[in-house]
């Protein structure tokens, strides 16, 4: 057939580096349809392109080497969505030079996807330069695609999915690859898994709807632990993190999980996203005997205004009782909350923060306003009230913050009450700092959790065997 070069874009590392599974996921569906294909990660060799001081040379090498008939760009984020970020985090601005340089280096058409992509893909498709987009999942839509290049086919340079093919996705084994998760296990200690995709709650704020559908599509649980004791007995991988938009589906698919995790001796720690719900002491012990050790908690809002500000169904008090079940159960959480949202009063402010201090042996990381993206609720309130224009592309990080709020005053109220408080960030670059320092002496993981536990973890080789 032909040959395939796919290219992971993404060098964020914070919290810290995230396995480029949809690139493996794609190469396991090239791989299926007959293509030959390789996979290149620009954040794991960036290190080799320092020591080399010469800007992606590896790159450039193996596109000279590989000589590919199509090369495809996974960009992963847009942005750290936080507002009040130090350092540069606007992701999409070194993408034009990526697309440049493979077409100086070989004549392959250049393809870009990626959840990224997916969100703005018009305008990423021009930012870029690149020569065809793929819309959502691409284990189909990539293929199709190559097939009609191959054909001579004239097709539309951005392809979307069929709503068949969002509601019926045929679920592949990630092609991990041994140098990959070397590097992501030495840097993160864990490496990363989806067992379902879709989110049906519609938060007006989130992009998973617009990328992955509106109700969940879920892996069979024998698949998903198979893959599981796959990564443990051929890669040696210990530790994981669950990237489904949300875990704790209420059918309980999750707890299939977690039973086939104990009764086939999986013995892998992990950790995932959950939703603040009614859940018992008998499925949270079936979790932690599983191997949960954390859980990462979307509140979002910290009071019943603005929760409902954000399309959230539920009410603080939920979140205090799956906090205080959590806690009852030594399951460490971290929260994450929006301040600045829909319905944001400097009432709401002051509630929100003692609605916090009743969160009890848990993180908390806050954010100052919400990023608007496309085609979400929040951006139509946004244009309503004159905070967006309407042909704003939204490609640079816009927010919205509660035109009843002073912003500056509410980062000022929010810095002094976690002032000295352990466990609590803001604004979140304050946290991947803390996070950091752990990192420099050898402690992997989402580390988070290491401020709740009294007794310091003890450090373990990371290396993959």
């Amino acid at each position: 057939m032909s040959r395939v070069l796919l290219i992971s874009a993404n060098t964020c590392v914070s919290p810290m580096p995230v396995y480029p599974l949809g690139m493996a996921l794609i190469a396991t569906a090239l791989k299926k349809n007959g293509h030959e294909t390789r996979q290149f990660d620009l954040l794991c060799n960036q290190l080799c392109d320092r020591e080399n001081s010469k800007k992606n040379d590896s790159l450039t090498q193996i596109l000279l080497e590989f000589k590919p008939d199509f090369v495809g760009i996974s960009v992963r984020n847009i942005d750290n969505v936080d507002s009040l970020a130090t350092k540069k985090n606007w992701y999409l601005a070194p993408l034009k030079d990526l697309v440049s340089q493979i077409k100086e280096a070989c004549g392959a058409p250049v393809i870009i996807g990626g959840p990224a992509f997916s969100i703005m893909p018009e305008n990423i498709l021009e930012l870029s330069n690149a020569d065809f987009g793929v819309v959502g999942e691409g284990e189909i839509t990539f293929n199709r695609l190559i097939d009609d290049l191959l054909k001579k086919k004239n097709p539309p340079r951005i392809i979307r999915p069929d709503k068949k093919l969002m509601e019926a996705p045929d679920f592949l084994s990630p092609l991990y690859e041994r140098p990959l998760l070397d590097y992501y296990v030495d840097k993160s200690g864990m490496v990363n898994y989806q067992t379902k995709r879709g989110c049906p709650y519609g938060c007006n704020y989130c992009s998973y709807p617009l990328i992955e559908g509106k109700k969940f599509r879920k892996q069979d649980p024998e698949f998903v632990v198979e893959n599981l004791i796959r990564l443990k007995k051929q890669f040696n991988v210990n530790t994981l993190f669950f990237t489904d938009s949300v875990f704790n589906d209420p059918q309980g698919d999750y707890l299939k999980i977690a039973e086939l995790m104990v009764q086939k001796n999986c013995n892998m720690k992990w950790a995932a996203y959950f939703r603040p719900r009614k859940t018992s002491r008998s499925e949270l012990e079936l979790l932690k005997a599983s191997g949960l050790y954390a859980m990462e908690v979307g509140s979002d809002a910290a009071c019943d205004i603005t929760l409902k500000g954000i399309n959230k169904n539920f009410l603080f008090e939920d979140v205090l009782a799956f906090n205080e079940a959590c806690s009852k159960a030594a399951i460490p959480c971290a929260h994450f909350f929006m301040f600045g949202g829909p319905g944001e009063t400097p009432a709401t402010i002051v509630q929100s923060l003692k609605n916090i201090e009743q969160l009890k042996k848990s993180v908390v990381f806050v954010f100052s306003g919400i990023r608007i993206l496309p085609r979400t609720g929040i951006a139509d309130i946004a244009k309503e009230q004159g905070i967006l224009d309407k042909n704003d592309p939204l490609l640079k990080p816009r927010y919205y913050v509660s035109p009843l709020v002073d912003k500056k005053k509410m980062d000022a109220n929010i810095t002094a009450a976690f002032h000295k408080q352990k466990g609590r960030f803001f604004p979140p670059e304050k946290g991947e700092m803390r996070m950091k320092a752990l990192q420099v002496f050898g402690f992997k993981g989402l580390l988070w959790d290491m401020i709740l536990n009294t007794s310091p973890r003890r450090k373990k080789k990371s290396r993959l065997r």
